[in-house]
């Protein structure tokens, strides 16, 4: 089989989450056991971060990816789902698999595959463990899929588990309460494995700490220790003054990372870095970091303590690494659809949060942004309660209600409809790129244009 012969037998065979849904969940790892063993077990000859959480998980691990890759380690990440193409899944230093490689792997392995039939997650991620191996990588991040006590990425053992935060999401599989979901999160916890914490909630917070006891683990919630405010933008990055409110730590000695400026400091290890300001507490310092969403804000914090947790661990993460892999994320990993700015005059925005927690934060991102009037070109999946993120829309703005090309996808008259009983009112264009373009047309240059509603509707974007 060529590629596009490879990838038609993996969407046809292969049940596939973000095409079918529930169809394709499986609540138990004997698949992802088999295939593994089959593989001859990569997942026990890698080094590698977990990284699990409601929303966070992929800005988080594509971050830390960018500071491994900066501080000169061979660095694989894993995320999911991919926007363009397949291959996005599966990276090694910001470079996608190659599509002779899927090829190869899919050949090496058809007759098992075809045998075993395994979903198509549980076979990226047999995929992705390979290819690290093979390519021997010093570490790789490895974001989970959906929950973590039974999703296909969690055979391995890390060095560090990451849960950015607990919302309500995917609750047909993961509970209906956040203690429900956060117990599913836990489950990425391992046996004297340090595990961080992004956001501390009080709900959750007890199920973490409980689970991190039986299993010996040390647990840090970063909220704690870490402070991180949004100063200003600039070019498209974030600036932030961040400040290291644990003492005890002593982790500015080896944490006084700053954004570029005309003046250059010897810190304690005598690295060159350079300092915007010279701060007055030595535990405050800025930075620059290249994902724009106000919301990077809580994800921010977690990824400092990891890299905090990773360097008592003995990796060599330094300085201007942390600076350099933060400032250019995007860059380093290729990351998309994090709050991205697709054009201006009028200025349109994407983002890819689509639950309940995310567009709480989109929409108060929305509200610093000065504008004439505010347009929505939404499409969302059908699969989710989503009257929630409905109720909190703003009835006052324009509305494009569209539909991705899958069969999860909510159709975009039964959205409109949905959307009418809250008051929302628009314009049904199914196309996304067709919904894009009508309210191009119809907005003036003062407007804002915002599309997202799902990662379905992103990843259709023609022009991301």
């Amino acid at each position: 089989m060529n590629y596009q012969e490879t990838l038609d037998y993996l969407y046809k065979e292969l049940p596939m989450f973000q095409r079918v849904g529930a169809s394709a969940f499986r609540k138990d790892l004997l698949s992802t056991i088999l295939l593994c063993d089959h593989l001859g077990n990569p997942e026990r000859k890698f080094k590698s971060i977990h990284v699990a959480g409601t929303n966070g998980k992929g800005s988080s691990s594509h971050s830390l990816a960018a500071i491994f890759q900066s501080a000169g380690y061979k660095t694989g990440l894993y995320t999911s789902p991919h926007l363009k193409s397949f291959t996005e899944r599966i990276r090694i230093d910001g470079q996608e698999i190659s599509s002779e490689l899927v090829v190869q792997f899919v050949e090496e392995n058809k007759s098992f595959l075809d045998d075993l039939k395994p979903s198509f997650f549980e076979m990226t991620v047999g995929m992705a463990y390979w290819h690290f191996v093979e390519q021997k990588v010093d570490i790789a991040i490895v974001e989970v899929g959906m929950g973590g006590n039974f999703d296909s990425t969690n055979v391995i053992t890390p060095e560090l588990s990451l849960i950015t935060n607990i919302g309500y999401d995917h609750m047909q599989f993961l509970g209906d309460t956040l203690p429900l979901i956060a117990g599913e999160k836990a489950g990425i916890i391992k046996t004297n494995i340090p595990v961080v914490i992004s956001e501390t909630h009080e709900e959750t917070k007890e199920v973490f700490i409980k689970k991190a006891q039986q299993m010996n683990a040390p647990i840090c919630f970063a909220d704690q220790k870490w402070k991180a405010v949004k100063i200003y933008e600039e070019d498209g990055k974030a600036k932030y003054k961040v400040e290291n409110c644990d003492s005890k730590l002593n982790l500015t000695n080896e944490s006084n990372w700053s954004v570029e400026t005309q003046s250059t400091a010897t810190d304690v290890s005598n690295r060159s870095v350079e300092t915007q300001t010279t701060a007055k507490n030595e535990n405050t310092f800025d930075l620059t970091f290249g994902l724009n969403g106000n919301y990077q804000r809580y994800n921010l914090l977690g990824i400092l303590e990891s890299v905090a947790q990773m360097r008592q661990l003995g990796w060599d993460l330094p300085d201007e690494s942390v600076s350099e892999g933060l400032k250019n994320v995007i860059e380093l990993t290729g990351l998309k659809g994090r709050w991205q700015t697709l054009s201006d005059n009028p200025t349109v925005i994407c983002d890819t949060g689509h639950n309940e927690a995310g567009f709480r934060e989109v929409l108060s991102q929305l509200e610093t942004y000065t504008f004439a009037k505010l347009w929505l070109v939404l499409g969302m999946v059908q699969d989710k309660d989503i009257s929630k993120v409905l109720s909190m829309l703003p009835k006052k703005a324009n509305y494009v209600f569209c539909e991705a090309k899958l069969p999860r996808a909510l159709p975009a008259d039964q959205l409109a409809e949905k959307a009418l009983s809250f008051g929302l009112t628009g314009e049904i264009v199914p196309d996304i790129n067709e919904a894009l373009a009508f309210a191009r047309k119809n907005a003036t240059e003062d407007d804002l244009i915002f599309v997202g509603g799902s990662t379905f509707v992103v990843a259709e974007i023609e022009e991301l």
